[in-house]
């Protein structure tokens, strides 16, 4: 067995993924205490909310306050999902702000056009001018694919088309592409044979894997596609997450179990655990309902020859 990284990168995507999900409207003042709370955990990279229509994501209504009220942290990159050009005009607003922004389509048709109501074809012209002109504006920019590892409408999904989409938002400027387990349908072997091919049809851009643990299966996947060459992941702090379309694909992977596992194994995320659960413990708190991360219930790994 081949040595594993020394060091893997994470980037939270609880504040906008996670909460998005939650049916309750979360108040400014705890997302933003939240957001604080996080930035000193040693997370590198934040995303911190969505320019969305209000009707459509009432959850994310607030993001423009919230991005404004959030203390930025030395070393700690702020980034937002942008789902069009008014989107992006809206970012634009509080550039001062923003280091980076996701934009976002589906590798499979039906759920591009249940998601967004538009064909993958129609995303994409879209979606690589705002590649462009973010770029113009010094924003560096992250694409992600939904539905890389299988679509529950259309099964199977050809890496090929995948790539194939990925190479057209590169070719747009973005600089990163990130590969969406959405409804957890990935298991590690196709996740093992997925990222080597990823690399050679994408040698100049960054990889990033985001997994769902709907099917129990969201921390092998991680373990998978790092033994596989991927150091880059999104998590979101105590499993909060998942997605609308369909419903029922609950929980984006924990970035505490990620970071536990990893760190155990040796690979340095420069996270500090204890920090970041009581940030789910504290989220838990507000929310109401117990939180699903395993690292949350347990606790920490505690070696006795350690104390």
């Amino acid at each position: 067995m081949i040595a594993p990284p020394t060091e893997a990168l994470i980037r939270e995507v609880g504040p906008r993924d996670g909460f998005q999900n939650e049916p309750e409207i979360i108040s400014t003042d705890d997302k933003v205490a939240i957001i604080d709370k996080l930035t000193a955990t040693g997370l590198s990279r934040i995303e911190i909310t969505s320019f969305v229509r209000p009707d459509v994501i009432p959850q994310l209504a607030d993001g423009a306050e919230v991005l404004s009220r959030v203390q930025r942290r030395e070393g700690v990159s702020f980034s937002v999902l942008i789902p069009n050009r008014r989107g992006l005009e809206n970012a634009l607003a509080q550039r001062e702000r923003i280091d980076e922004i996701s934009v976002f389509l589906s590798a499979s048709e039906t759920h591009n056009m249940k998601n967004v109501n538009r064909t993958i074809g129609q995303s994409l012209a879209e979606l690589t001018g705002v590649v462009g002109d973010a770029r113009k504006d010094g924003l560096r920019c992250v694409a992600v694919i939904s539905t890389s590892f299988g679509c529950p409408y259309e099964g199977h999904v050809d890496p090929e088309r995948v790539f194939e989409i990925a190479g057209a938002l590169a070719e747009a400027g973005a600089s990163e592409i990130g590969f969406g387990d959405t409804t957890g349908m990935a298991n590690p072997l196709q996740v093992g044979e997925f990222f080597p091919l990823a690399e050679n049809a994408l040698p100049d851009v960054q990889l990033t894997a985001h997994f769902h643990n709907t099917r129990g299966q969201g921390l092998a996947n991680v373990l998978a596609a790092l033994w596989a060459g991927c150091t880059s992941f999104e998590s979101s702090f105590g499993e909060l997450g998942g997605c609308p379309v369909p419903p029922g694909s609950t929980g984006n992977v924990a970035t505490e179990d990620v970071v536990s596992m990893l760190e155990e194994m040796g690979v340095s995320t420069g996270i500090d655990l204890p920090a970041l659960v009581e940030c789910s413990r504290e989220m838990q708190e507000r929310l109401g309902r117990r939180l699903t991360s395993h690292v949350l219930t347990a606790g920490p790994v505690e070696w006795a020859d350690k104390a």
